[in-house]
């Protein structure tokens, strides 16, 4: 088996990449993406509050940062100064408590009974075998015993083949009304990852 070298990911233009290295100015960055997406929805039409965007990117960007993901993705629609969904992945690799990672455990890991059962499949990608889980969880700051926040998710963990690792990409999105269209850019989007391997092998 060889190590992952590198990962890539292709996302749709309305999926925003955050910053995720340690040097990154994300105020600068914020300030600079902000003035990128309002021209954008200027163009198709669309009124963006600058303000308003540039702090809802340094918010989605600081909480991504502080679970130090090898990717991370906000998604902003045309006519949108705040994001409606998240994209992040993360690399899994075996240790001592896990020496072997399978898709079995990929799947009871990342599974939740908030509201039931997730919807567990197994499907094969491009870059190999994956678990896909749709799961819905009470968002972290909900208030207990009131109504809250529902957290909706798309988690895929996948066995990119050829290495001992594992990958695992979690679409999340609050917003009601958005499960067809965010079910189906997680899938979308799950059929571009690669990975590129130590030695000889490529995936």
């Amino acid at each position: 088996m060889s190590d992952m070298q590198a990962c890539g990911i292709v996302c749709p233009t309305d999926w925003v990449p955050l910053p995720q290295e340690p040097d990154d100015n994300v105020k600068d960055w914020a300030k600079r993406t902000a003035a990128e997406l309002y021209e954008r929805s200027s163009t198709a039409g669309h009124t963006l509050d600058e303000k308003a965007l540039r702090k809802d990117l340094r918010s989605w960007a600081d909480d991504s940062r502080s679970r130090a993901p090898l990717y991370g993705f906000a998604f902003y629609p045309d006519g949108f100064d705040f994001a409606l969904a998240l994209l992040e992945v993360e690399v899994i690799l075996p240790d001592e408590t896990v020496p072997q990672i399978s898709l079995d455990w990929l799947a009871e890991t990342f599974s939740a009974h908030d509201f039931g059962p997730p919807d567990i499949s197994r499907t094969d990608l491009p870059v190999g075998p994956a678990v896909r889980l749709r799961q819905n969880f009470a968002a972290e700051g909900s208030p207990r015993g009131g109504a809250g926040v529902l957290l909706r998710t798309v988690t895929y963990g996948i066995r990119p083949t050829g290495t001992d690792g594992a990958l695992v990409l979690l679409v999340s999105w609050t917003a009601p009304g958005l499960e067809e269209e965010m079910e189906a850019a997680a899938d979308s989007i799950a059929q571009t990852i690669t990975v590129e391997l130590t030695a000889s092998e490529v995936t």
